[in-house]
This record gives structure tokens, C-alpha cells and sequence, in this order.
């Protein structure tokens, strides 16, 4: 009879080697250079090493360090590589927060077996998360600061040395914590306009996602081929691209975020809040996206206070249906919603020789925007009612160290 297989141990945070570190780092001032450089890390990390022998091994948090890599690794030749976007939150209760982490931990497995990487019991990231804010989040995010928050890096990486063309036979889960500007400083704003963002739309001659890709997964391949395009939209005074899709210009995605429009329906007259749908897998399936869907669908079908009612849509619909929207006057306002941009109006969208102005100059704004955003600000730092919402995973047990 032929031997069997050892099993290979699953992703276990319930046993972690915490080693602290001597070099303790000053925490930056908001504003200043350090936060704005999006690199400055707090003072641990989180790595756990896989082999396809043995599996995943234990969890370590550790002083934030360097990497070490053969020349010959797989996500330096093979794109071997995702990752998640999240944040941690200082509730006004003094308490740490996550938001809906295992929709994100889901997502890194699901991409990790797109990039051909092993899957691991997704549960397992929150709780390792919990072990570096244990650690670091006191200091990072003290209570008498309630509002801040800091952006966490999950990462799988394809480490192993061999450099054949095969799927990895090692890798590294990584996360990091970087304190992270509030989205609304990156938004230029003009005096006498409303704020928003600038959307150029992309060229026929450039894709981000096509069906049967990888537009779903969040890997690092998704992002390298954009930023030449992200480039230069901004040096022509734009925030981002929106990406468009096929012969007949699909709405897809804005840079790396979701992107939503309110508007009449032409047929019914009845206002909507339309977004592009997952089945073709073009666009990523945003945790944020997610949220403001479920909250729609809940509190704006009977409208709210001074918003009217809207029906959401996930529907496939052009750059052409958003203009011919525009010149009827039925458009409301549109705006991008992720981690990154979390909440932010879209003001104009640029596509060839036209301008489409999705929010009007003087008073106007995008009231859906502010109301959903504010929603979810309660969920995410515990206000206003929310302080045991089911969408918040609260960290207990901050080191005083």
C-alpha cells in the first residue's frame, strides 16, 4: 500500500509568537510628510510562511523589517502576488474596529487561488490583524484621539526560489499597518466649485479587465498596467480613470474604486442608484461597494428625510448612456466608493472632447453621497446608536507596553 500524504496545517491565529520591538518609532503628526508618504509603518508586522510540504506554519508578529527574497522568488517573475485594503478605526468609545473583516479575508483567499497561491480558513485574518492592533494600536491609535484610523496591508506573496514556470512551493502572508491621510485631503478643490473628483475615461487602446481575467481579484497585476494611464490623467488635472469596457464603452471601474451614478430612469421617471454589476467579472467586488448597496436597499427605497426614494440597480450601462442622462437632465449625482477614496462625489467626467458635469457649481452636492458615507462612519467608529453594530469586529485586549 502507498504511503499517505501528511495533511498540511491550516492557517491557525489562535497560537502567535509575539516578539516586540527595541526601535520604537515616533508616531506621526496628522498632515505631516510621514503620514502623507503612505510608507511610513507602524512599529510591528505580521508574517506567516507556507510550504506546499508542510502548510501554513505559525504566525509571528514582529518588528516591522524588510523582506528577505531569493532573485529567483515567483512574485517576482510571475505575478504571484495579492493583497487587501483595509482600515482599522478608533471609535469614539475608545474602542478598535474593523469593518466586515471577513468580507476581506475572503476576497485575499479567493484572489490568492486566482494568483495560483494557497487558500487558507479566511476567519483567521481578522484574528491575526487583532494580534498586530493588540501590539501597535494604542500607541498608533490612541484613545483620546477617537476618529483616526490606520490602513492595513494583508499580503500573499509567492516566495519560494523556484524559477520554473509552476505554481509556488512557498509563500508569505504578510500584514502591515500605515498611517493613511483622510481621503478627503486628496481631492483638489477649486474655490467656487463643488468637490469632487475628475474623472478622465480611458482609451479604447488601454483595458483594465476583460471577461474570463481577473478584474474580480485584488492582485498587484491588475494595477501595474493602469498606472501609466493614472499617470496621465493626472498630468491633464484628473483624479482618476474611469475604465471602460468593449466596443459598445461599458462603466466599469474609477481607478481602484466602485463607481455609482443616481439618476431618473428615462422610461419610469423613478430615480436610481446604478452600479455595475459582478456576473462578468470585470470589476471588483468592493467591501465598501457591498455596504453601500445593503444600505441603500435598506434605508432609501421609502427615501429618507429629505431624499427622495431610489431603486438600486446593478446593471451593465455605457459612458453613452451617462452622457445622453446628462443632456436630458436626469442625472443626480455620481460618486466612487473603497477603501482607499472610501465616500468621495465624482464632479466631472471627461470623455474625449466632452465634459460631463455630474455635480453643479454653488450649493450643490452629493446629498446620497454624504448620507451613505455618514452611515457608515457610524458603523465603522461606533456612533450615533452603531456601537454594537453586526458590521464592526471590535479588538479587545491593547497592550499598555
Amino acid at each position: 500500500m502507498g504511503s499517505i500524504a501528511p495533511a498540511r496545517a491550516e492557517l491557525d491565529a489562535s497560537v502567535v509568537k509575539i516578539t516586540r520591538s527595541n526601535n520604537i518609532r515616533d508616531v506621526p503628526l496628522p498632515g505631516s510628510l510621514e503620514e502623507l508618504s503612505h510608507s511610513y509603518c507602524t512599529d510591528h508586522m505580521v508574517t506567516v510562511r507556507w510550504t506546499d510540504e508542510n502548510g501554513w506554519e505559525t504566525p509571528e508578529v514582529k518588528p516591522y523589517q524588510n523582506l528577505s527574497l531569493p532573485p529567483t522568488a515567483s512574485c517576482l517573475h510571475y505575478a504571484t502576488e495579492c493583497f487587501e485594503g483595509m482600515k482599522v478605526y478608533r471609535g469614539f468609545d475608545g474602542k478598535l474596529r474593523l469593518f466586515r473583516p471577513d468580507l476581506n479575508g475572503e476576497r485575499l483567499s479567493n484572489s490568492a487561488v486566482r494568483a495560483s497561491l494557497p487558500s487558507f480558513r479566511f476567519q483567521e485574518l481578522k484574528t491575526l490583524i487583532a494580534k498586530l492592533m493588540q501590539v501597535d494600536g494604542l500607541r498608533w491609535l490612541p484613545k483620546d484621539q477617537p476618529g483616526r484610523f490606520l490602513y492595513l496591508r494583508p499580503t500573499l506573496i509567492g516566495s519560494g526560489m523556484q524559477l520554473g514556470v509552476q505554481a509556488p512551493k512557498e509563500a508569505l502572508l504578510f500584514i502591515i499597518a500605515v498611517p493613511w491621510p483622510d481621503p478627503a485631503t486628496r481631492i483638489k478643490s477649486v474655490p467656487g466649485e463643488p468637490s469632487g473628483l475628475k474623472l478622465l475615461a480611458s482609451h479604447p487602446d488601454t483595458i483594465r479587465a476583460w471577461p474570463g481575467g481577473f478584474g474580480y481579484a485584488k492582485l498587484g497585476a491588475n494595477y501595474g498596467p493602469s498606472l501609466a494611464a493614472h499617470g496621465k490623467a493626472q498630468a491633464q488635472g484628473f483624479d482618476q480613470v474611469l475604465w471602460l469596457f468593449g466596443a459598445d464603452r461599458q462603466v466599469t471601474e474609477a481607478g481602484a474604486s466602485n463607481f455609482f451614478i443616481v439618476w431618473e430612469n428615462a422610461q419610469t421617471g423613478k430615480r436610481e442608484l446604478v452600479t455595475a454589476p459582478l456576473e462578468n467579472q470585470l470589476i471588483l467586488p468592493g467591501v465598501t461597494r457591498r455596504s453601500v448597496l445593503q444600505l441603500a436597499r435598506e434605508r432609501l427605497r421609502q427615501g429618507n428625510g429629505d431624499l427622495g426614494a431610489v431603486e438600486v440597480v446593478e446593471k451593465t450601462f455605457t459612458i453613452g448612456d451617462v452622457e445622453t442622462a446628462w443632456k436630458e437632465g436626469r442625472i443626480v449625482e455620481a460618486f466612487v466608493c473603497g477603501t482607499a477614496f472610501f465616500i468621495t462625489p465624482v464632479k466631472l467626467i471627461r470623455d474625449g472632447e466632452v465634459d460631463i458635469p455630474l455635480l453643479k457649481t454653488g450649493s450643490d452636492r452629493a446629498e446620497y453621497a454624504a448620507q451613505i458615507k455618514s452611515w457608515l462612519e457610524a458603523i465603522m467608529y461606533g456612533k450615533d446608536g452603531q456601537e454594537n453594530h453586526e458590521w464592526a469586529y471590535l479588538i479587545e485586549n491593547e497592550s499598555e507596553k
